[in-house]
């Protein structure tokens, strides 16, 4: 079957729901409705979601050159379109799994403390 037969998966947040959120947030900081330890623990749980979203990111690329896309294809989602920064992003990547099936069991391992 072909990719048009099945709707193309979406991220479970956009950087528009997250700027969004990052507004109401903010103002409600302003206001004074957030005290240290809450602002503390938020920043805790967006860092935590940053790596979650980095490690999306990697399975994605792995995935996408298992699927044959070219370097140039996926350089411009890295930025200028300068294929030195996934390149160098696969090779490191390739130091620790070789496709992304081990990727996603090294993330099942990492998230169950085996790793």
């Amino acid at each position: 079957m072909s990719g048009d037969e099945y709707p193309t998966p979406q991220p479970p947040v956009t950087p528009g729901q997250i700027n969004e959120w990052l507004r109401t947030v903010a103002e409600s900081a302003r206001r004074g409705e957030l005290s240290a330890d809450e602002l503390i623990g938020l920043l805790g749980q967006l860092r935590a979601a940053s790596t979650a979203c980095a490690n999306a990111s990697d399975w994605a690329l792995l995935a996408a050159r298992e699927a044959g896309a070219s370097l140039r294809q996926i350089a411009p989602v890295f930025g200028k379109g300068y294929v030195r920064a996934p390149a160098a992003r696969l090779e490191k990547l390739h130091r620790q799994v070789l496709n992304s099936d081990q990727f996603l069991e090294l993330m099942r391992r990492k998230e169950s403390g085996e790793a």
